[in-house]
């Protein structure tokens, strides 16, 4: 459902769309960090998470809060939330006036919101893996510092690149564990043949 709705109104973009398959290819990573249920979300969560870019979406001209308003209205309220704040969303909210918008939707605190902020954040728009503060900087000088997204993005560093961080520890450590107990179960058939 998710990658069906978001091909269809968000490949006619371009880039936005490139950018969202890397999203994405990114989130599948966490396949060892999460239980099932949980990366299938982070999973559609990418796919949508730029929905409200698409032109018969854009309200408000403010992508997250145009794509959650479409999600609730299709009944997907996690989706919704998910769309809703990823990414800092809060800080271009405020600066845009419609933080009392945003925050009709309820804001998750989990691995799942913050594996979709980072994978978002470490994606640059052309699809390419990226640091977060290079993507943060590449942002706010796409659109200057007088413009509400760049002022957002000014206020939302302190918060955001810890985010990045926290999530890049456990995408290591979970990396490193899979990396031993493929290591152990290679040691095991190895000593079950000699």
């Amino acid at each position: 459902m998710a990658g069906d709705l978001a091909a269809s109104l968000l490949a006619p973009l371009g880039e936005r769309w490139a950018h969202t398959l890397a999203v994405v290819e990114r989130a599948r990573a966490f396949s060892h960090a999460l239980p099932v249920a949980q990366l299938d979300v982070l999973v559609a969560a990418a796919y949508l998470h730029g929905l409200g870019y698409a032109p018969e979406l854009a309200h408000s001209g403010f992508h997250p809060l145009d794509g959650a308003l479409f999600l609730r209205g299709s009944s997907h309220e996690r989706l919704a939330c998910l769309v809703a704040h990823h990414s800092g969303a809060r800080f271009e909210a405020e600066e845009r006036g419609v933080l009392e918008e945003l925050e009709r939707f309820p804001e998750e605190r989990s691995l799942v919101a913050e594996a979709l902020t980072y994978c978002d954040l470490t994606t640059a728009p052309d699809g390419s893996r990226t640091a977060a503060s290079t993507r943060l900087s590449e942002i706010a000088a796409r659109h200057g510092d007088a413009h509400p997204v760049g002022r957002a993005i000014r206020r939302s560093r302190e918060e955001l690149l810890p985010l990045v961080s926290r999530v890049a520890t456990v995408e290591r450590e979970v990396a490193t564990a899979e990396g031993r107990g493929r290591g152990s179960a290679q040691a095991r058939r190895g000593g079950a043949a000699a």
